[in-house]
């Protein structure tokens, strides 16, 4: 299943996002910046991709870390998600957070997160007095055991 997407490249140096696998789900997207940018451990840095979307209405773009990026080097989305609206229109940004002990440098065509675009469903929210009764009922983390 495809969902068309229009990309802007905002800069001459920017890259449409590319997927590294014929069954990936996630499409690479790429930093653009004017040289090395340093990410100090604990920092959160806001990496630019040049590129805005035109998602289609129904679908959401998610932004979720690269595994290899986010385990080996310890760089991943502050914010865990990105979410892309279908009506959001400026360039898409990867906030980074340094989750490790060490400096990280982030270059221009590194690629920095990956983009999964999919269907949604929005949800009717209704206001009820009680809400039908489960087998977990009201129990939270951890109520359903660890094994």
């Amino acid at each position: 299943m495809t969902a068309p997407v229009s990309v802007k490249l905002l800069n001459h140096r920017a890259k449409l996002p590319v997927y590294g696998s014929p069954d990936a789900a996630g499409a690479d997207l790429y930093a653009l910046t004017d040289g090395p940018i340093t990410i100090a451990p604990g920092q959160t840095v806001l990496i630019h991709t040049g590129i805005a979307l035109a998602i289609p209405r129904g679908y959401v773009g998610l932004v979720y870390a690269r595994s290899g990026l986010a385990t080996k080097e310890g760089l991943a989305p502050a914010n865990k998600v990105g979410v892309i609206d279908a009506d959001y229109r400026g360039e898409l940004m990867v906030s980074l957070y340094n989750q490790s002990r060490a400096n990280r440098v982030v270059e221009c065509g590194d690629r920095i997160a990956q983009l999964v675009v999919t269907p949604y469903l929005t949800a009717e929210f209704a206001q009820v007095e009680e809400l039908d009764g489960t087998q977990r009922g009201s129990g939270g983390f951890g109520s359903t055991g660890t094994k």
